[in-house]
C-alpha cells in the first residue's frame, strides 16, 4: 500500500480495511476514502461529513471514527491534475476499499463516456445495490408509499453500459450490419443507416449479481427475490438472466428458496392431496389440453421431478417459509411496485433495467435527493449519491444531502457499525417530520421551513441528542 495518493499523505492514526477469506476485517479507526464530487457535491458533501461525524462520536463515545481521506475525481481532479479520473484514485479506492462519493460529472466530449461508469468497471463492482423505503413526512405522489421497501440488486458492469457501440455510417458499423444480414438471411434486415450497440449478458455477470440479492435476502430475513427481464422479446440476453438466475436459486440455495413455479405445484398438491400430476399440470398451464403431446409429457416430469426432489424439505406448508424466487416482465414491474408494491422485497436486474426501475421506486418515495446507493464487488464498495450535480446551484447551499447521507447509512451499516446508522437514519426522519427541510421538500409540505443544507445537517445533530 502506498503512503500517499495524488500527492496526500494517508492520515495518521487511521488503519485500512482489510478483507480476508471474503470477509471484511473493519478497524476501529478505518481510513475511508472519499471523493466530494461536482457541483452541488462540495455542499452536500460537508454537510453529510459532519453527520457521519456526530453519528460515530454519539454512538461510540471516541471508541471509533473515521479517518477521512479525500481523493480526487471529475471537475477538481480535472483542475488539479489535467485527468478526470487520476490512477492514484482508483489506487486508494482499491487498497483502502471502502468509499464513499457524491455526484460526479460525465466529460463532454471524447474520452471516458461516465466516471461513474468507470469507476464500477475497473474496481469490478458488479452489484449496484439501491434501497428504496419510505421515511415518515416525506412528500409522496403516491397514496401508500409506505407499502413501498424493496432493495434493487442491479447488474453493473454488463448490458449496454458495457459500451460497445459503432456510429451509423462508419466503416465498423457497416461491417457489422453486413455481418449480421448475411448472418440471417436477410430475414430481419438490419438498416444500413443504423446506429449499432452491443448488449452482452453472460453467465458470470448474471449469477453472481443473483447470488448477492439472494444472499441479501436470506440474511434480512426478506420474503422474495423476483427477477426482472424482457425475455419474452430479448430471448438469450434478458431471457437468459431469468434462466441462470433461477439457475442460482435452485442450484445453490435449495434449502433456503422455492420458486414461485415449484410453489405452485406444492401449493396446489396441499390443497388437493389426491391431485394427480396431470391434474396439477392442468392447473399450472391453462389450456393444456390445445399443447403437443411432448409439451405436456414435459410438463408432468417436470412436476414429478420437484415432488421427488423437494416434496419432503418444502412440502406441507415448509415452502411458505422459504425465500420465493420469481420473475416479471421489466414493462410490468413498473406498475406492479405502484398497485402492489409490498408484494416485492429484492429485485435482480440487468444493467439498463435497474437503471430505470431504481429511479422511478424513489420517485415514489422523496425521489433522488434522498435516494442512496452503493457499488459492491468482491472486497470492495463505493457508496454513492444517486442524483446528478446540478450545477446551478453549486455553492449556494440548499440541496437535500440526504441521498449521500442515506448512503452513508448503508456504508455504516456495511461497516458493522448498526449503532452509528440507526442514530443517522432516525435523526434525519425527524427532522423532516418536523418539517425542517430544503426547498425540494419545503415547496411540497404545508407549513415547512426552508432551510439550506448546513442547516438540515446541524438540525440532524441536535435531532441525536
Amino acid at each position: 500500500m502506498q503512503k500517499s495518493y495524488n500527492g496526500v499523505a494517508l492520515p495518521q492514526g487511521g488503519e485500512a480495511i482489510q478483507y480476508v477469506n471474503g470477509k471484511y476485517q473493519v478497524p476501529d479507526h478505518p481510513i475511508i476514502p472519499y471523493i466530494e464530487g461536482d457541483g452541488t457535491g462540495r455542499d452536500i458533501w460537508r454537510a453529510s461529513q459532519r453527520v457521519f461525524d456526530a453519528a460515530v462520536q454519539k454512538a461510540y463515545g471516541g471508541k471509533r471514527s473515521i479517518a477521512w481521506f479525500e481523493i480526487f475525481a471529475g471537475e477538481k481532479a480535472f483542475r488539479q491534475f489535467q485527468n478526470w479520473l487520476p490512477d492514484d484514485s482508483i489506487n486508494a479506492a482499491r487498497d483502502l476499499r471502502v468509499s464513499i462519493k457524491g455526484p460526479l460529472t460525465t466529460p463532454v466530449g471524447g474520452g471516458i463516456r461516465s466516471l461513474n461508469v468507470t469507476l464500477r468497471q475497473v474496481l469490478d463492482l458488479y452489484s449496484c445495490i439501491r434501497p428504496v423505503k419510505y421515511y415518515s413526512g416525506v412528500p409522496s405522489p403516491v397514496k401508500h408509499p409506505e407499502k413501498l421497501d424493496v432493495v434493487i440488486f442491479r447488474e453493473n458492469t454488463e448490458d449496454v453500459y458495457a459500451g460497445i457501440e459503432f456510429r451509423e455510417g462508419t466503416p465498423e458499423a457497416l461491417k457489422l450490419i453486413d455481418f449480421l444480414n448475411d448472418m440471417r438471411g436477410r430475414k430481419k434486415a438490419v438498416r444500413v443507416d443504423s446506429g449499432i450497440g452491443i448488449k452482452p449478458i453472460s453467465i458470470t455477470g448474471t449469477k453472481r449479481l443473483v447470488r448477492a440479492a439472494i444472499r441479501y435476502a436470506i440474511e434480512n430475513g426478506l420474503k422474495s427475490v423476483t427477477l426482472v427481464h424482457k425475455g419474452n422479446i430479448q430471448k438469450f440476453t434478458e431471457g437468459a438472466f431469468r434462466e441462470w438466475g433461477y439457475e442460482v436459486a435452485v442450484d445453490e440455495f435449495r434449502d433456503q428458496a422455492v420458486t414461485e413455479r415449484e410453489s405452485w405445484i406444492l401449493g396446489n398438491l396441499e390443497a388437493n392431496p389426491g391431485l394427480t400430476v396431470e391434474q396439477n399440470a392442468a392447473l399450472i398451464e391453462p389450456g393444456l389440453e390445445f399443447g403437443s403431446d411432448a409439451f405436456r409429457q414435459e410438463l408432468y416430469a417436470e412436476i414429478r421431478s420437484v415432488l421427488d426432489k423437494i416434496g419432503k424439505s418444502h412440502g406441507a406448508g415448509k415452502w411458505k417459509q422459504k425465500v420465493m424466487i420469481n420473475d416479471r416482465i421489466a414493462d410490468s414491474i413498473f406498475q406492479q411496485i405502484i398497485i402492489r408494491p409490498e408484494d416485492y422485497s429484492v429485485l435482480a436486474t440487468p444493467n439498463l433495467n435497474g437503471d430505470y426501475i431504481s429511479d422511478a421506486a424513489a420517485a415514489q418515495v422523496g425521489g433522488l435527493g434522498i435516494a442512496p446507493g452503493a457499488n459492491v464487488g468482491d472486497g470492495y464498495a463505493v457508496f454513492e449519491a444517486t442524483h446528478g450535480t446540478a450545477p446551478k446551484y453549486a455553492d449556494k447551499d440548499v440541496i437535500n444531502p440526504g441521498s449521500v447521507i442515506l448512503s452513508g447509512v448503508m456504508m455504516l451499516e456495511f461497516l458493522g457499525w448498526s449503532e452509528a446508522a440507526k442514530l443517522v437514519e432516525s435523526s434525519m426522519e425527524k427532522t423532516i417530520q418536523q418539517k425542517f427541510v430544503t426547498y425540494d421538500f419545503e415547496r411540497q409540505m404545508q407549513g415547512a421551513t426552508k432551510v439550506k443544507t448546513s442547516e438540515f445537517a446541524s438540525r440532524m445533530i441536535e435531532n441525536m441528542k
